[in-house]
Formats: structure tokens, sequence, C-alpha cells
């Protein structure tokens, strides 16, 4: 059975007041900002996943600046409007910010892509496992130009070189989903986002609609095929939280609001709809409250719009803040050890390359929750 949040009308008035009762006691009245938004780092080329290291400094993956070089006939292309891609081994990039928000290249010899319409893609995440750097490449394959280097993780060097460990294009390719969409198909996949839990890597691939584990030596599994009970929702980012994958998703353009949901999704492969109502989710987040934090990339628009981005608060009794607004194309969110936000924005569009950044979130304490039995 699917389940969402639904209040009964005399509790949505109850929170409301205990809301407002929090926000007078706090002396925060009603115009009161929940969060403070500043640049924290520029210079980004179209940024994505980002998480601190064991280092205490912020890395980030980066699409890159896309390529020339065509595939031809060598493999099956992606199909216009999206396809053909253009792509080149280099380009890509990951890059770490130290805390006065100056931004220094881990590495730019990571592929990069470009397709038809514009949207670069080159390396969409990165984790650590120990003091170890790993990229999630997503701009290579042959169907996006780049026939010598496969979609997949990559362990990194300190010195900014790498080393597959796992080929996820080939993985794809021999494990078809239930419900691939032909008319938006990428053979390579499209893999957005990772996270370590337990000494081992799990993948959200978008286009497909997978969960995928992969252990350090490379072996691949598939956790849960989304499609087959979801259809084509295009999921993007995964979160652990107290034994249980939680996955936002993107949805098919054109867009709709509130077309987005947050899948529940145990360790056995059971998918279940968790939360609904949410736009163009590209990022999710809990932190040490168990309040989960929603980056909307747009709302309110058919398209991915510039100043449209929002994040939303899901409290743990199951009410929602929208914390911060006007955000530009974002496409990426983790919380620091600091208790701060820091999201991807200016993430894709024409002056993405160069033009992206990190924006550091403060939150303030304006608002309060119960658990209701």
């Amino acid at each position: 059975m699917k389940t969402k949040f639904i209040w009964p009308f005399t509790l949505a008035i109850v929170t409301v007041l205990l809301v407002t009762s929090c926000r007078k006691h706090l002396d925060c009245d009603d115009n009161t900002p929940l969060a403070t938004v500043k640049v924290y780092a520029t210079g980004l080329n179209n940024p994505r996943g980002l998480k601190f290291g064991p280092d205490g400094n912020l890395y980030v993956a980066e699409g890159g600046i896309g390529g020339t070089n065509s595939s031809g006939k060598q493999c099956d292309q992606v199909i216009p409007p999206v396809g053909p891609y253009k792509g080149s081994t280099t380009g890509g990039r990951i890059s770490w910010i130290n805390s006065a928000g100056q931004r220094n290249t881990l590495s730019d010899q990571f592929p990069s892509t470009i397709d038809a319409l514009g949207d670069i893609s080159g390396v969409g995440d990165v984790a650590f496992m120990g003091n170890t750097t790993y990229a999630l490449i997503t701009g290579a394959g042959c169907s996006h130009g780049v026939p010598s280097i496969p979609n997949g993780i990559a362990k990194v060097n300190a010195n900014g070189t790498w080393t597959s460990i796992a080929d996820m294009s080939s993985f794809l390719k021999a494990n078809p989903v239930a419900k691939p969409e032909e008319d938006d198909f990428e053979p390579d996949g499209d893999l957005y986002s990772f996270i370590v839990v337990d000494g081992n890597f799990y993948v959200i691939e978008a286009n497909h609609g997978e969960l995928d584990k992969i252990t350090p030596d490379g072996k691949i599994s598939r956790v849960a095929d989304i499609s087959a009970s979801q259809g084509h929702v295009v999921p993007t980012v995964v979160a652990y939280y107290k034994g249980n994958f939680y996955v936002g998703n993107l949805n098919p353009f054109p867009i709709k609001d509130g077309g987005s949901n947050i899948y529940k999704i145990t360790p056995g492969g059971d998918v279940s709809v968790w939360a609904t109502g949410f736009t163009t989710i590209l990022g999710i987040a809990f932190d040490k409250q168990d309040r989960l934090y929603v980056l909307q990339n747009t709302t309110g628009n058919q398209f991915p719009t510039p100043g449209a981005g929002s994040i939303v608060r899901v409290n743990p009794s199951g009410t929602r803040e929208t914390i911060t607004s006007g955000l530009s194309l974002p496409t990426g969110i983790t919380i620091g050890p600091d208790d701060k936000l820091y999201v991807s924005n200016i993430g894709f569009g024409p002056i993405a390359v160069g033009g992206g950044q990190v924006l550091q979130i403060s939150l303030r304490n304006c608002s309060c929750d119960k658990k209701f039995d």
C-alpha cells in the first residue's frame, strides 16, 4: 500500500498554533526568515553532488565543460531531442573548497559530455570510504561520445589520477529494468547520486530507474528496480536513514507541481511512497533532529527555470516549511559539520560553466515541531 502524509483539519490547526507560539517564544515573528543564504564558493562548472570529506573540506562533483567527439555508429545513440551526445575524456572535474570558500581542483581529468539540448554531465557525485575519495562518473560511455570510458565508480588519488572500480555501463546493458522508457532512454545510464553505507556504495540511476549496490571491489547488484512498481519516475537522489533508503525523484518533463515523491526502499528492495507533493527533487538530506530537507530544482514552471528552486523541510510529525526559495537551478544538497546546508546552485544552464556556485544556508531556530501519537 502506498502511504503519504495526511493530516486531519483539526490537527493542522493545532500544528499552526504550536508553530506560532514557538516563533513568539523565540522572538521570531511571521516575517522572520527561517534561513540566511550566502554565496560560499564560485567558479564551478555545472556543480552537482557535494559532500564534506574527512579533512573537513567540501568536495563538489562537476559536470564540467562538455566535449566535441561523437561516437557515431559505434553504438546505440540517445534519440533526439536529447541526443546525440558529444563527449571528451577530460573536462569533468572534482573541486574542493576550504573553510574560506576558496575553490581548488582535485582533478579535471574526468570525462564530460553535452547533449543536443546543451545540458552537460561529467562527475555526478562524490563519496568517501575512509580517507579515500570516490567519484560517480555519469558523463561517459559510448552513447555519450566517450566509448573508451564507462559510466560507474572511480577511486580518486591525491594527485588527481583515478581508477575505475565499477563498470556500470556494462551492468545496465546486461540487466535491463522491467519498464524502461523507450522515448527517453540512455543506454549507458544517468547515474545521479551515491552514498556509502556499511562499507558498500549505493547508486541511484535516474534514467532506467534503479538503486544498485556496489562493493569496494566493484561487484554490482541491484537492490531495487524502481521502474517495476513506479514506472518512469526518474529517481535522482538517495539518503540512508534508520535502516532504510530514501529516494527522491525528478519526474518527467513538463514539470507537474507536486508530482515528485520521497520513496522508502528497504534493504530487501521493497519500494513504497513515503511522502508526496514535492516538485523536481534533486537533493535530500536528514539532519540530527530527524528532519528531512528536500531540494526542489524548479516549482511553478513547466521546465527548469532560474530563480524557481527551493528547499522544503519535513519535520518528524510530517509538517512542512519552506526554508528558502529563489534558488537558481540547484542540483545538490548536503549538511555540513557546522549544521549548515550547502547547495550546488546554477548546476546547469547557459552560465553554469564557470558560473556555478555553492550556497551556504544558515538555519534559524524559529519553528518547533511535536510528534503526535
